[in-house]
């Protein structure tokens, strides 16, 4: 099973932040954000990333080229350059991660249509900017068990966001940030079923939520595992000084490793 995270976003509610690097390489403690969301992952067992980029590709390309480099102590023999890691304890990874640059200004469901050569039957699929302490093992189970085409993961967070509506556990209303909003929105985290890269294009102003969304609620194919545990995405620079603040003081929610 693949995890899509979609990495190709301009993050230009971060300011100046984002002049030099891409929204999913913000950093959280000495880790970008997008290892964090990884870590979620591989923390239920999920292994096989596919990173749909964009917006400065080549630094998310650069990292996890360098990653061995970059997040590990090492010796290195400047006689013949023999070099040896000191790997650390946290920084263990049997990731296997695919990176595909699917378009600057390509919209979120021409990225993932853009990739369908690398998906499997079922995927999971997550943004590069929100953390969770979610059981992704029984969101996938849930997803398994009704049947449909994609599950989304409902959370409760401020009312900037875009908010869901569920009957019985299936989606009947998709409104993107309203002004106002009470309830659940989508928080990534979700599944799908490959029958979803029917209802997208490879066309860059193929979007996901306005489009698709829409289109698999009206058709009842969308369904809603709803997540009560805390969730937090970087939008702001706010946001990204409140998860680092939370990282330094050993109250990161989502650090579901050990």
């Amino acid at each position: 099973m693949k995890v899509v995270i979609l990495a190709g976003g301009y993050g230009t509610r971060l300011g100046t932040i984002t002049e030099s690097i891409p929204k999913p390489m913000v950093p959280i403690g000495n880790y970008p954000i997008i290892w964090h969301i990884m870590k979620i992952y591989s923390h239920h067992g999920f292994n096989n990333f596919v990173l749909s980029l964009g917006y400065k590709a080549e630094v998310i390309k650069d990292y996890f080229y360098n990653q061995k480099m970059l997040n590990n102590d090492f010796t290195i023999d400047l006689d013949n350059q023999d070099i040896q890691f000191h790997p650390r304890k946290d920084n263990h990874l049997n990731w296997k991660v695919t990176l595909v640059d699917t378009g600057i200004n390509t919209l979120k469901g021409a990225r993932i249509k853009r990739i369908e050569n690398y998906l499997d039957d079922v995927n999971l699929l997550t943004y590069g900017d929100g953390v969770a302490d979610i059981n992704l093992k029984e969101l996938v189970k849930y997803h398994k068990k009704h049947g449909k085409t994609i599950t989304i993961t409902g959370v409760r967070p401020p009312s900037r966001f875009g908010e869901i509506k569920i009957d019985n556990g299936r989606l009947v209303s998709f409104q993107e940030k309203p002004q106002t909003s009470s309830g659940l929105i989508n928080g990534g985290f979700m599944v799908f079923n490959k029958n979803l890269l029917d209802y997208l294009k490879s066309d860059e102003n193929c979007d996901l939520e306005y489009g698709a969304f829409n289109q698999l609620a009206e058709e009842g194919e969308m369904m809603v595992y709803t997540c009560e545990n805390q969730w937090e995405c970087v939008d702001t620079e706010r946001d990204l000084k409140h998860l680092n603040q939370l990282w330094d003081t050993n109250m990161a929610f989502w650090k579901v490793w050990s």
